[in-house]
């Protein structure tokens, strides 16, 4: 922002609130939620959904466990209106589900929205008239307080006297002060209590005040204050249930929210990903999964979160971003080193805790929540570019294509493929790092190359008698040596030629897991007489081979 035009702007002001409680306060259960994705998130689409489309995603909806749904607008288009008609005629509300629906505080609309709901088994109509004072200036005209509170009251008596025309649908009264973010408070107080003194709610039959955070003008300490202030003193507020809607203009719909039900919110109003007007509605997947990672029951299941954002993505024709809260692409991703080799101490570590106790809690670091609970895959945690490291390498190789490399192994193999990585100025993917490693780390026969190889077992055990024959840059020679083993007989047998300039200071094997020609991998730690240190690494389906393969990839690696 050009320095400049910083002077049209005003700070948002404090409320007046020096006994707040809300920031002791700890959210411990979770509040009644309400999905407006198909109406609110459906208004803000470039292209909105068809009636097909809203059937789907009510069915969604519903799967993941919203018990309260707004489905739209009903008197604002014949679109709308259908849509309502049809999951009612064709009982596809379950009985346990409420709809809800949106309605200006106008008389024909408020009529119209009657008709559209009528046969329902129960439903929420959503009253609302705009209360702040720029609203009252800019959009009515210089309208006073007082004109603007008896709209209120006119819809909400208007709303009580239609009630008794569809009885078989019990019918619950939502309002909204719109645009409550910035309405003086103690108006904001006086226009409810005005609708709660009409619909007269009980204990048993409560009614719904909803504070839209319309627009964010300020920090959501600031909307905590207003919702504790409101909240203490809304009349009747035994039997009225206070509902939160933020906004995200200043990227904290989710603080907001949070802090807002921490301040004595009862009910969230939001959309799947934060799809809503200008910069969106609040994400209800991230706030319920907030909630999840400390153990709180919410009644929401995300266990299959990327089945439902790509039906999200379908239906809205949007694109949920690549660092979106749990649901992003790369939000259970690790490019840097030192986060994917924490990342993979943290695993190995969890899976032995887990084996002695599979009610250890959670704990692994840089990951807040473990991605299988909501249906990600360990694969995919940890990529590799040129920022990554050794553990990250050894982590893929290891967990994508079964090889467990020796943990002194991990650093000469990650340099290698994050250099690699880094003359493409790309991520590699999980493929080009196993054929990476493959092509430089393992049965090299670059110069020393075994074209026979047969051992004889002594009489009695113990030591073992070699013959092979090999070629060294293209030049074929046979060798003998005895050893107490495969590969010391070999080295023994290159000792005899004046071949064996290192020692072997380690040895390790195992099955190659899920691997799909070979079945045995092992690995050969070399010094070189010079005191370098390197591994090499043999495949095959023979362990005597893959160890004996290692030893001479190592010698070719020490050229």
């Amino acid at each position: 922002m050009h320095p400049n035009s910083l002077s049209k702007y005003r700070p948002f002001p404090a409320i007046p609130l020096p006994d707040r409680t809300w920031p002791d306060k700890e959210i411990t259960r979770a509040p009644i939620w309400c999905s407006v994705d198909l109406r609110d998130g459906n208004q803000a689409l470039p292209q909105p959904m068809s009636i097909e489309e809203k059937l789907e995603f009510f069915d969604l909806l519903v799967r993941i466990g919203f018990k309260e749904i707004e489905i739209g607008f009903p008197s604002a288009a014949d679109t709308e209106f259908n849509f309502c008609r049809r999951l009612i005629e064709e009982n596809r509300i379950p009985e346990d589900v409420t709809i809800q629906i949106l309605v200006q505080t106008r008389e024909q609309l408020i009529r119209r929205s009657f008709e559209a709901i009528a046969g329902a088994k129960r439903a929420i109509v959503h009253i609302y008239n705009s209360t702040s004072p720029l609203q009252r200036r800019v959009t009515f005209g210089d309208a006073s307080r007082e004109s603007i509170k008896q709209i209120a009251i006119d819809g909400a008596k208007l709303v009580k006297e239609l009630v008794p025309t569809i009885p078989q649908t019990e019918v619950v009264l939502q309002y909204s002060p719109e645009s409550f973010s910035d309405t003086e408070l103690d108006y904001s107080l006086e226009v409810c209590n005005a609708v709660i003194d009409i619909w007269q709610p009980t204990p048993e039959k409560k009614m719904i005040i909803n504070l839209p955070d319309t627009v964010q003008w300020a920090t959501p300490n600031v909307h905590a204050d207003m919702i504790e202030w409101m909240s203490r003193n809304l009349e009747k507020r035994d039997s009225v249930t206070v509902s939160l809607h933020t906004h995200n203009d200043r990227g904290t719909g989710v603080a907001a929210t949070e802090l807002g039900l921490m301040a004595g919110a009862d009910r969230v109003e939001g959309t799947l990903f934060g799809n809503g007007e200008r910069t969106g509605n609040l994400d209800i997947v991230t706030v319920a999964l907030n909630m999840n990672s400390h153990g709180i029951e919410t009644s929401l299941n995300f266990s299959g979160l990327t089945d439902i954002r790509l039906k999200y993505e379908k239906f809205t024709r949007l694109v949920v971003p690549e660092r979106q809260p749990y649901a992003g692409e790369l939000v259970f991703t690790a490019f840097s080193g030192s986060h994917q080799d924490a990342i993979k101490k943290g695993l190995d570590r969890r899976n032995k805790e887990t084996t002695q106790n599979p009610e250890t809690p959670w704990g692994v670091p840089y990951l807040t929540i473990d991605p299988q609970d909501i249906g990600r895959s360990y694969e995919a945690i940890i990529r590799i570019n040129s920022q990554s490291g050794k553990g990250g390498v050894a982590y893929v190789l290891d967990r994508e294509h079964g090889f467990d490399l020796p943990k002194s192994m991990h650093p000469i193999v990650g340099k290698y493929i994050y250099d690699l990585a880094d003359q493409h100025g790309r991520e590699l993917t999980v493929d080009e790092i196993r054929d990476a490693f493959l092509e430089y780390f393992v049965n090299r026969d670059t110069h020393l190359k075994v074209d026979r190889y047969e051992l004889v077992h002594q009489p009695g055990g113990g030591n073992v008698h070699c013959k092979a024959t090999i070629s060294v840059d293209g030049k074929s020679q046979n060798i003998e040596g005895d050893g107490n083993g495969p590969i010391n007989s070999f080295v023994h047998a290159l000792e005899t030629v004046g071949m064996k300039d290192f020692k072997v200071t380690d040895y390790r094997s195992h099955a190659v897991q899920g691997g799909s020609d070979a079945s045995a991998a092992a690995y050969v730690q070399l010094q070189h007489d010079d005191g370098r240190l390197l591994w090499g690494t043999g495949v095959d389906s023979s362990i005597e081979m893959a160890g004996l393969k290692a030893l001479v990839t190592g010698w070719n690696l020490l050229r």
